[in-house]
């Protein structure tokens, strides 16, 4: 398994069979599910984004994997993480919209925004649980989610992250983890914009609809089991 040590991702050497014995992980959102979250739905807020503000004690990570409902729903449950923020970044329209989004043509992918306490988590852990909670190695798709804004992508916020992102996709590649090679995506940050507010905490105030029933509940209760020892008290 991966032990953190630093600022550096070390890899053991059981680490193909611990990835492979995960990627159960990965397959929860299959094709079979008919219900995407690009399923359309009505916006109740008006197309005014913003940039969130945050406690500047805190630490940020960006990261794409798919539906931003599932990663959001993910790191709210780990220790250390103080809010998680579903949004848009890495394209070109300003302010975009969730049905703009959509279309796959304004160039944004699906992000969850990560305000965490480095003292109690750190960016490597968190870089652990992003990798072993999607499937990294499918372009712009994350099981019946497919597009351009579904694409695995880590969004860097400075060259330490850059720097610790790219060392760990490297290291993961050569252990032959997954038989495809992994096509995350490794940018800068730019802009990111907050989703509409029915986006926020979506998880959590619809458990019972069908995305987050079939999708996200198998998903986290496998989530839970494999970082029981990183996650919140309940």
């Amino acid at each position: 398994m991966i032990s953190v040590s630093g600022p550096g991702v070390f890899i053991k050497s059981n680490i193909l069979t611990y990835f492979r014995n995960l990627l159960i992980l990965f397959s929860v959102a299959g094709g079979s599910i008919l219900m995407a979250c690009s399923q359309p739905m009505e916006d109740r807020q008006t197309s005014e984004k913003h940039l969130d503000t945050r406690d500047p004690t805190l630490a940020s990570a960006t990261f794409g994997a798919g539906c931003f409902w599932c990663v959001e729903a993910v790191f709210e449950e780990l220790e250390g993480v103080e809010s998680v923020i579903s949004g848009y970044t890495g394209g070109k329209t300003e302010n975009p919209t969730y049905k703009e989004i959509c279309t796959g043509l304004t160039g944004h992918a699906e992000v969850a925004r990560i305000h965490y306490d480095p003292n109690k988590i750190t960016f490597d852990e968190l870089l652990e649980v992003f990798w072993q909670t999607h499937d990294p190695t499918t372009l712009n798709r994350q099981g019946a989610d497919k597009g351009t804004q579904y694409r695995s992508a880590v969004f860097y916020h400075d060259e330490e992250q850059r720097q610790i992102a790219e060392k760990y996709k490297k290291a993961l590649d050569e252990s032959g983890a997954w038989k495809d090679p992994i096509v995350t995506e490794i940018s800068p940050l730019t802009k990111f914009y907050k989703a509409e507010n029915y986006h926020q905490n979506y998880y959590e105030l619809n458990p019972n609809q069908s995305y987050c029933a079939y999708v996200i509940r198998p998903k986290l209760e496998k989530f839970r089991k494999v970082f029981k020892d990183k996650l919140k008290s309940r």
